[in-house]
């Protein structure tokens, strides 16, 4: 080859090449149904969301060249608890990325009761034990 690597070594050279991950948006969200392909439209950039019901609020990340990479993520958020009265514990769960150019959106919505969803909800996601994005978003009382 003219530039003097081997195709062996341009190889090794492209797999140890880092994807490019940022945060594309950050905020309120239209309503996203889970499992979905489309990803939610950004409503409004902000890091205090109101708790009405049926707000949707997190982050998008934008990564390119992160083709078969495994994200794992975690939600924490505030103390509250399901109907058997048990504390929810944060959410947390595992995606690979499907294509060179990926969006990935993690968040959640807001649901009754809505005192307990009032606080700081930190969003991480994770590659190999490393964080490659985090976000605080504040759940505040709606006026």
């Amino acid at each position: 080859m003219s530039n003097g690597y081997s195709w062996h070594e341009l190889n090794q050279l492209m797999r140890r090449r880092k994807p490019e991950i940022k945060i594309d948006s950050y905020g309120r969200y239209s309503k996203w149904e889970r499992g979905s392909k489309e990803l939610p439209v950004i409503l409004e950039f902000t890091n205090s969301v109101e708790a009405i019901e049926g707000n949707e609020f997190g982050m998008i990340l934008r990564i390119k060249g992160g083709k078969g990479l495994r994200l794992d993520f975690c939600i924490k958020h505030p103390c509250f608890y399901d109907a058997k009265g048990n504390q929810e514990p944060d959410f947390s769960g595992e995606y690979y990325v499907s294509s060179n150019d990926f969006r990935f959106y993690i968040g959640d919505c807001i649901w009754h009761p809505l005192e307990d969803k009032v606080g700081e909800w930190k969003f991480f996601v994770y590659n190999n034990g490393e964080t490659i994005a985090s976000k605080t978003l504040n759940i505040i009382p709606a006026n």
